[in-house]
């Protein structure tokens, strides 16, 4: 059985075909590339430049002289140290209560099977449609006045924390990855007179690594990246993330300072991404199929 492609096999065999074939794949992938690496290229090399040569026209490709104490003068400068901190207490934060209340409510949804659980799910993937910039009014007035308790979490880790527990598409993604762990082990579990919980625990979760890896990563990343939400409710420079304390303390200093900084923050998601690339596309694959 054949695989149909953009080129035949036969075209492929001729010299002139497999020539055309991998001078469009090179451009191709040549093209990409700089799509993609373009930005972060001049993100570095604009922190090791000097103020003239960064706000220049036109831009040089490759700095003149290069300034590498820009980096050190922007970590101290820019507190970026204390920014850090903040962020990955942040990150972490959210991250830790993501994995305790998405995993169950996937795990409920997925094998307990409560009453109309389906429309349950359904009523959180179509929240998924709701544009995030909409939900900022009500989110803010929420954790202003926090309901029932009535207490201002302006200022407090909470007021970042507790909107990204209720996350649709990590729920979506966890319980997908359950519903393909073989119901037969859930019964033998329960033959052996295990509880849910403990089922949940010693079974679901060491076959989930994949999976919670892959949200893990997610909860992170979006907090890291976050800027309008952090903005609104970490007002105290000293609380802040480091997309919004570079923003406040980038006044009046010189423009080559602000790039470094900007690459500083930006390189432990990068990094963090290569590492665990593998782990990404693995879980947000694993699960799709049954067999």
């Amino acid at each position: 059985m054949h695989t149909r492609t953009l080129i035949s096999q036969t075209q492929l065999n001729r010299p002139a075909g497999r020539a055309l074939y991998w001078t469009v794949l090179a451009v191709t992938v040549l093209g990409f590339t700089l799509v993609f690496l373009g930005p972060l290229y001049w993100l570095v090399t604009g922190g090791l430049k000097s103020t003239a040569e960064v706000i220049q026209n036109p831009p040089t490709l490759f700095p003149k002289q290069v300034h590498a104490d820009t980096y050190t003068e922007a970590w101290s400068r820019l507190s970026m140290g204390r920014l850090l901190f903040n962020t990955l207490y942040y990150a972490f934060g959210a991250l830790a209560f993501q994995l305790v209340f998405d995993v169950a409510a996937a795990y409920s949804l997925s094998k307990l099977r409560p009453v109309l659980g389906n429309v349950i799910l359904g009523m959180m993937l179509a929240t998924l449609m709701i544009p995030a910039t909409v939900l900022i009014v009500p989110q803010y007035l929420t954790v202003l006045d926090l309901p029932v308790l009535h207490l201002n979490l302006i200022n407090t880790p909470w007021a970042i924390w507790l909107p990204t527990v209720a996350n649709a598409f990590n729920i979506f993604l966890l319980k997908r990855f359950f519903d393909s762990i073989p119901q037969d082990l859930m019964a033998a579990a329960a033959i052996d007179g295990a509880s849910p919980l403990r089922t949940l625990w010693s079974i679901v979760l060491p076959m989930s690594r994949p999976i919670l890896g892959v949200v893990s990563i997610f909860a992170v990343v979006n907090v890291w990246k976050d800027f309008l939400w952090p903005m609104l409710v970490e007002p105290d420079p000293a609380k802040q993330t480091l997309n919004i304390g570079i923003r406040s303390l980038s006044t009046g200093v010189p423009q080559n300072l602000v790039i470094a900084a900007l690459a500083i923050a930006s390189a432990p998601t990068i990094v963090f991404f290569l590492i665990f690339q593998r782990n990404i596309m693995s879980g947000l694959t694993t699960g799709s199929l049954k067999g």
